[in-house]
């Protein structure tokens, strides 16, 4: 095995999840076997991850130093996010308006899937205001918000205390020492733990296929085939163009990240991989100020394969029920959609639950999410891939805005990544 690559012994467990699954489709018992292994890797990287954050941001920020110009990259960062995921939005909404994926769908031959879970989650989204997003950065708990995981709330404080670091001076080195060797060892602790990744994979995939089956993705065929069409699109040409604006070769970045791509799409979880991305992108050229504050803030702000995937599914379910919506409701949508999607990352199934919140608004019944539920699993794998190119470009566009991007060659990023 060591001879295979990580990604190549991560395509073999998704191969032989995926074949397993199947054989086993609808036996609960092979679930029960193989759910443990799933969510050891799971809880593996979550262990990993607030560790890295917190100390990857305090240790960029304190090199930062300057208030002035932290408060300028924070603010260049959030519009390029609100641009970005903007353009997401709307690619999605044409995508559904010119295809017509939910046209002359027989609803009575679609399996429902139960979204009990996800409904009192999405009650407490619906309140949730453009304001209360900036509210709920300053956590009144910083040891509640991390246990919570609340990556806002660590980000903010990090960021504060990364700049009370840099403000003592010579009183802050052994403090920032400190972090350095904290980044340092959890960095080493992530290729420990990536070593489990073909087994994780292996098990959650076929946790996935043997409850669901493949032939339920036979009369939802269209939808995601069409999803999957627009995402690459989206990456392609959106995404692609706005790296050629700023002199990178997106499919440079897409080589660099193979690993991660994989192993993203596999789990559908961004946070397996975002200890690797940050990584991989300071060894690409970006400064680790940068990456430490932009990707985790991206995780947040810059779901660009969720945002897009949200403005199509709801085009879909509104089609699907014969609903024509107007000029006016489909504004409405991708409004709303702006604010309900900030903020709430982190939470299982922050697809559905921020289409919860959203649907009613514009009279689409949230019951037709049901519809779609079985193959939800499926069509986040690929948003998550979408999630990660779109947070790694970023990092590239303000560091070259920044005017702090140092090229590497790509053979020289990947041997030293």
């Amino acid at each position: 095995m060591k001879k295979i690559s990580l990604a190549g012994q991560i395509l073999i467990g998704l191969a032989l999840g995926i074949a397993v699954g199947a054989i086993f489709y609808g036996n609960e018992a092979v679930a029960g076997y193989l759910q443990p292994i799933g969510d050891i890797f799971l809880r593996l990287i979550k262990m990993i991850v607030i560790p890295i954050v917190i100390s990857s941001i305090i240790v960029g920020v304190a090199s930062v130093g300057d208030t002035k110009k932290l408060g300028k990259l924070g603010g260049k960062t959030i519009i390029y996010f609100e641009v970005i995921t903007t353009i997401a939005i709307i690619v999605g909404l044409l995508s559904a308006n010119l295809f017509q994926p939910g046209a002359g769908v027989d609803k009575e031959g679609l399996q429902k899937t139960d979204i009990g879970s996800y409904v009192d989650t999405a009650e407490g989204v619906q309140s949730h205001g453009f304001a209360d997003t900036f509210v709920n950065i300053v956590p009144s708990n910083i040891f509640t918000a991390f246990v919570e995981g609340d990556m806002l709330a660590i980000i903010f404080f990090s960021v504060l205390f990364g700049l009370g670091v840099a403000a003592i001076g010579e009183r802050g080195k052994p403090v920032l020492a400190f972090f350095q060797g904290t980044a340092d060892t959890m960095f080493y602790v992530t290729n420990q733990v990536m070593k489990f990744a073909p087994f994780g994979v292996f098990a959650l995939i076929g946790i996935t296929v043997s409850k669901f089956g493949l032939d339920s993705l036979i009369p939802l065929g269209k939808l995601m085939i069409l999803v999957y069409a627009t995402m690459i699109f989206f990456v392609v040409v959106v995404l692609g163009i706005t790296a050629k604006i700023v002199g990178v070769n997106l499919f440079h970045i897409i080589k660099l990240l193979k690993d991660e791509l994989i192993l993203g799409f596999s789990t559908s979880s961004s946070e397996t991989v975002l200890p690797k991305i940050m990584e991989k992108m300071e060894r690409f050229g970006c400064p680790k100020a940068i990456t430490s504050f932009v990707i985790p803030t991206g995780y947040s702000f810059n779901l660009d394969g969720s945002t897009l995937y949200q403005a199509l599914a709801a085009i879909f379910i509104a089609q699907m029920y014969g609903i024509d919506l107007s000029i006016t409701e489909q504004l409405t949508l991708m409004l709303v959609l702006m604010v309900t999607s900030k903020g709430i990352a982190g939470v299982p199934g922050v697809s559905f639950v921020v289409l919860l919140a959203t649907l009613g608004t514009v009279g689409i019944p949230v019951e037709g999410l049901a519809f779609i539920a079985g193959i939800d699993r499926l069509l986040d794998m690929g948003r998550t891939v979408v999630n990660i190119i779109g947070n790694s470009l970023a990092a590239v566009v303000i560091s070259k805005w920044e005017g702090e991007f140092t090229p590497v060659p790509l053979e020289q990023a990947r041997k030293t990544a």
